[in-house]
Formats: structure tokens, C-alpha cells, sequence
């Protein structure tokens, strides 16, 4: 397959889909994208706008979308991960590739796979190992399942930065999984203890022991860093969190720290959402450098 001649398909046109979409039109890749915000009035035009500026063809359905793509990349939330491979599958091309972006657990995974694969096409799970913006298409991505191979090539010819890590489907999930019970456990165990901090008075005190404990990390601006991630992304890493607490519920352990992870960034999300953060979309929402205000902002939600 010509890389160049690649007809690549986005379902999910959020903050990923279109970071994609943007880096594989810049080499003149032909790209179409489906999202179900496309079927609502209120939420379609920005991402009518975003398209029409980039040169994306927006497709009317799943199926639509699969049948006109060589290379199906599923980037939605981590609960419609299964429904997005059903939803593609009747449009799905033989031998064309499905690859799954999203933060499931390897039984999610599974499923998918087998519904893709029952169709015709090749499916392949991936895991992205960080945050995708500061690295856009060259964000670290893990690959498995026994079509992964094939798939390397072609991704990493079109400036992707992947690599197989096994052709059991199911461990390159397991490894972000795993990871993400401390990453996003971190990001709300920081937002519990530093807004406690805050109300008692101590927070300084508290940094200056966790800087002393772990002189690597700027924990000021770590904290900044996860606030803000939270705030504007909580209701999807809260997703990602439960699909976390399955993959450990997979591996026979009782999920409690991933659980309540999960209720923490819902929370954050709920506070969002009722504007203790700012409206969305405006300049004040979600910026400021010193965690401080955030946690003011939700010490005085709380304290109503």
C-alpha cells in the first residue's frame, strides 16, 4: 500500500481526530472523519468548520466512513470503544486496517477485534503512551495484535512514532492500563491533597517535603500541569479510569485505587461542566499557571 495514497478514516473528531487530521493533510493524505456531535446542530459547526478549513471530508455515518477508508483510526471515548468497532464493521474493506486508539481494557479490545476481523478488515490495538498534543502524530504508540507488523510500516511511513510490541492482542492495552492506574491516580491524588492543603494552610509545607522526597520533579509545576488536565478533560480520563479499574478487575484484583480515580476526575469533570472553572472556551477557562486558583475556585464551590 502507497502510503501517500493512504485514504485514512478518523472516527472521533475531538482534540486527537483533529491534531491527525491536521498533520495528514499537511502531506496532502486524504482523510474523512465521522463523529456523532456531526449529527446535532449544536455541536456540528465547529467541526464543520475544522474540516472544510483543512480539507477533511466529513462522513454521514460509521459505516460510511469505513467503506471509504484503506485505514480506520477509532479515537473516541473509552466506553464506545466496542460500539465504534460494531458501528464500522458493515462498511468495513477487506484487508483494510482498524486502528483502535482508544484507552480499553484488553477484554474491550478482544471484542473489538473480533468484530472488525469477522468482517474482513485487520484490526490492530494501540496505545498511546502520553499525552498527544506536545508530540501530535509522532506521540508514542504501542501496536499488538498479529496485524501490527503490517501496520508499523505503513504508520510510521506516514510520520507516526510506533512499534510493535507484541502480536498477542491485548498487551499493548495492558501496559497503558497499568500505567495509567499511576498517572491519572497520581493527577488526583495531587488535586486531593493539594486543595486539602489549601484549606488547612499547609500547602507550602507539603511541597517543600515532596520536593525534598523527589528532588526531580517541580511539583508546583507538576500540580499546575494536572489541574489543568484534569479540569479540561476529566469526563474522558474518568472513562479511561474505569477502563483501567476493568483491567485490573481482568487481572482478579479488586480495583479500589483505580475506582476511586475514576470518581475523582468525574468529580473535577461535574465542577467543569458547572462552570466553577470558567465557561468553556473562553480565555480564562482552564489556564492559569498557579494551581492555587484552581483550588480556591473549588474550595469555594465546595464551601457554598
Amino acid at each position: 500500500m502507497d502510503p501517500k495514497a493512504t485514504r485514512i478514516g478518523l472516527v472521533g473528531y475531538g482534540e486527537v481526530g483533529r491534531i491527525l487530521a491536521e498533520d495528514l493533510r499537511a502531506q496532502g493524505i486524504a482523510v474523512h472523519a465521522y463523529d456523532i456531535k456531526l449529527d446535532a446542530s449544536a455541536t456540528a459547526g465547529p467541526l464543520r468548520d475544522h474540516a472544510a478549513a483543512h480539507g477533511v471530508k466529513l462522513a454521514a455515518s460509521h459505516a460510511e466512513l469505513a467503506a471509504a477508508s484503506d485505514l480506520v483510526v477509532s479515537a473516541v471515548t473509552a466506553s464506545q470503544a466496542v460500539a465504534v468497532a460494531k458501528a464500522c464493521a458493515p462498511g468495513v474493506q477487506p484487508e483494510s486496517f482498524f486502528l483502535d486508539f482508544n484507552s480499553a481494557s484488553p477484554g474491550a479490545k478482544r471484542e473489538a477485534a473480533a468484530l472488525v476481523d469477522a468482517a474482513g478488515g485487520r484490526y490492530v490495538e494501540g496505545a498511546v503512551m502520553t499525552s498527544v498534543p506536545p508530540y501530535r502524530l509522532r506521540v508514542p504508540l504501542l501496536l499488538g495484535g498479529p496485524h501490527a507488523a503490517a501496520l508499523q510500516r505503513l504508520l510510521n511511513a506516514l510520520g507516526f512514532a510506533s512499534r510493535v510490541t507484541s502480536d498477542r492482542l491485548g498487551v499493548a492495552s495492558a501496559t497503558k492500563m497499568c500505567r495509567s492506574v499511576m498517572i491519572k491516580g497520581l493527577e488526583a491524588m495531587v488535586i486531593e491533597s493539594f486543595t486539602a492543603a489549601r484549606r488547612h494552610g499547609v500547602e507550602d509545607a507539603v511541597i517543600a517535603s515532596l520536593n525534598e522526597t523527589f528532588p526531580g520533579i517541580d511539583w508546583e509545576q507538576q500540580a499546575a500541569y494536572f489541574f489543568q488536565r484534569v479540569i479540561e478533560h476529566g469526563r474522558r480520563r474518568s472513562e479511561e479510569v474505569r477502563e483501567v479499574a476493568q483491567t485490573v478487575r481482568e487481572a482478579g484484583l479488586e480495583p479500589w485505587s483505580a475506582s476511586g480515580t475514576a470518581e475523582r476526575q468525574a468529580w473535577m469533570a461535574d465542577l467543569a461542566d458547572a462552570g466553577v472553572f470558567g465557561e468553556r472556551g473562553t480565555k480564562g477557562f482552564a489556564r492559569s499557571p498557579d494551581w492555587r486558583i484552581e483550588a480556591d475556585r473549588i474550595l469555594a464551590r465546595i464551601g457554598d
